[in-house]
C-alpha cells in the first residue's frame, strides 16, 4: 500500500483521527469513503464538512471515494461548510440516509487534526461491530474498493450550503 498508515491509531472515535501531517493523509479520506459504501452497501450518502481550507482535500477525496466503490453507484449529496449540528440534523430528516463529516481543529507545531465522522442509517457514529472494525481491517490489508465498471461509478451532487440547511 502507497503512503500506509497506523490504522489501529487512525482508524477509530467513529471514523478517523490524526495529524495532518503526519499521521494521516488525504488518501485515507479516500479509502474511508469507497470502504463505508462498501460495507454499509449504501447508494445514497450525505458528506459535509467544516469549510476550512484544511479540511477540503479530504472533503473531495472522500466524495471521490464514496462514487469509487465497487458496483454501487452511490449517489453522494456533497455540502462544504456546514456546522456538524445542522448536517446531523440533515441525515436525521432524510432517515435512512447514512453520512460523513469532515472536520478540523488545530494541532500541535503547525499541524491540524483531522477529524472524519461516519454515521450508519440510525444517525449514530460506526462503531466496531457496526462496521468500523471491517473498514479497519479492509485497509489495513490494502483492499479499499475501486468501481467495477464505469457504469458502477456514482455521482456528486454539490449542494449550496443553505439547501442541506432548508431541506425539509
Amino acid at each position: 500500500m502507497l503512503n500506509s498508515i497506523d490504522t489501529t491509531a487512525v482508524i477509530r472515535d467513529g471514523g478517523a483521527v490524526g495529524s495532518f501531517p503526519g499521521e494521516i493523509h488525504e488518501g485515507v479520506a479516500w479509502w474511508l469513503g469507497a470502504c463505508f459504501v462498501t460495507v454499509t452497501a449504501t447508494t445514497q450518502l450525505a458528506v459535509g464538512s467544516d469549510g476550512r481550507p484544511a479540511t477540503a482535500e479530504f472533503f473531495r477525496r472522500l466524495c471521490n471515494g464514496a462514487i469509487n466503490a465497487h458496483h454501487h453507484a452511490c449517489q453522494v449529496t456533497a455540502v462544504s461548510g456546514i456546522t456538524e449540528d445542522a448536517f446531523l440534523a440533515y441525515l436525521q430528516r432524510h432517515d435512512p440516509l447514512p453520512g460523513a463529516y469532515v472536520t478540523t481543529t488545530s494541532g500541535e507545531y503547525g499541524a491540524v487534526v483531522v477529524h472524519i465522522r461516519l454515521h450508519a442509517r440510525d444517525g449514530l457514529l460506526l462503531q466496531d461491530d457496526t462496521g468500523l472494525a471491517r473498514i479497519r481491517r479492509m485497509i489495513a490489508e490494502d483492499r479499499v474498493p475501486i468501481p467495477v465498471s464505469h457504469s458502477a461509478k456514482g455521482t456528486i451532487q454539490h449542494l449550496p450550503l443553505d439547501a442541506m440547511e432548508a431541506t425539509a
